[in-house]
């Protein structure tokens, strides 16, 4: 994984990718302590979460801290259950959680609540609200400007004057509105944004009905080009666009490299996605949680930050994204393991891969 650490404005760490990662095996640390882990994830319906960052904390953990254990609960995508879930976490005697709120505003009491009871919160790839212990997570406002970039190369000579609806994502994330603030600073009246929607909890039905609401409003002809903040929002935006019969399809963007995504990348129905590479950022998470857990400093993994305005000081890491196009495929979720080709060039998709090249 070639993606460097850097460190924005808006966190307090900075380090190096030697500082991001401790040596293969049991963690040099203060003491031998095994703690109980708590890793709360957000919902279901995206596919990273259960097919990536899931297996590779737990994997982490048990390498870097033979003995300990991870307590794991999935908030399918709800903020009850998912405080719920963290306060019987609290209740339960774990020594440390990594959290990725699905809201972050509505469970910062609960997160307060943790930190009041001696439980450090390292907050994993979206922004929470309260004392949190530590971040680790992808520069998202990056990603954005990343997704508006592609978008507009996409659209060549549309990208003058063209219309775009922008379907963003939950708007209780922090990361939804960095995306957006990204994209809009690449944007910058180049292009007009026609229709735009919020989507509650990330939710692909909610994206598919309003993309269908958007070509009714706007006709077939009247869309340039569809930013989607993450893979199931441009999965759900082009099935409506399927589903209406528009034809060629406009350039949509995407996140999170999904495998249907790049799929649909290689089939020309999605332009592009955003590749973060999960294993360095649950490697770092799994990582911290283990040293706060142990009351141990995290320095090794980020060192705090002298900044009194970023975060209050609080250890924190962040990767830098990949943009992924037809092109690119090969260099990057193959060649660091991601997929192989032959996951991705399944029977549907044979004769699509030999026109990209993609072949063993």
């Amino acid at each position: 994984m070639a993606a460097a650490l850097a460190l924005t404005a808006a966190l307090a760490g900075c380090g190096t990718a030697e500082q991001a990662h401790l040596a293969d095996g049991p963690s040099p640390t203060l003491t031998e302590f095994t703690p109980r882990i708590g890793l709360l994830l957000p919902d279901t319906h995206t596919a990273r979460w259960e097919t990536f960052d899931r297996p590779l904390i737990e994997a982490k953990v048990d390498q870097v801290c033979p003995g300990c254990t991870v307590d794991y609960a999935n908030a399918e995508g709800h903020v009850a259950a998912q405080k719920q879930q963290l306060e019987s976490m609290i209740t339960g005697g774990v020594d440390v959680m990594i959290l990725d709120p699905v809201d972050a505003r509505a469970l910062a009491p609960a997160v307060s609540k943790a930190i009041h009871a001696g439980i450090p919160v390292v907050s994993y790839d979206r922004l929470a609200d309260g004392p949190i212990s530590g971040y680790v997570s992808f520069d998202a406002r990056r990603i954005g400007r990343l997704q508006a970039e592609a978008l507009l190369r996409a659209m060549g000579p549309e990208a003058d004057g063209g219309q775009i609806v922008m379907m963003n994502g939950d708007p209780a994330d922090p990361n939804a509105t960095a995306l957006k603030r990204g994209a809009l600073e690449v944007f910058n009246g180049r292009v007009r944004v026609a229709k735009e929607y919020d989507t509650d909890r990330w939710r692909p039905e909610i994206a598919h009905a309003n993309m269908s609401g958007a070509i009714a409003a706007l006709g077939a002809d009247g869309i340039d080009g569809v930013y989607a903040a993450n893979d199931g929002i441009a999965g759900a935006a082009i099935a409506a666009l399927k589903a209406d019969f528009v034809e060629p399809l406009p350039p949509v963007t995407g996140q999170d490299a999904d495998l249907s995504a790049i799929q649909r990348i290689i089939a020309g129905e999605q332009y592009m996605t955003v590749y973060k590479p999960f294993k360095p950022m649950a490697d770092a998470a799994a990582e911290m949680a283990v040293a706060l857990g142990r009351g141990d400093p995290p320095g090794a993994i980020a060192p705090e930050g002298a900044r009194a305005d970023t975060l209050r000081g609080v250890p924190a890491v962040q990767f830098d994204p990949i943009s992924v196009t037809a092109e690119t495929v090969r260099d990057t979720v193959v060649r660091d393991g991601m997929y192989t080709i032959a996951q991705i060039c399944t029977p549907k998709y044979a004769s699509a891969c030999a026109r990209a090249g993609l072949t063993v």
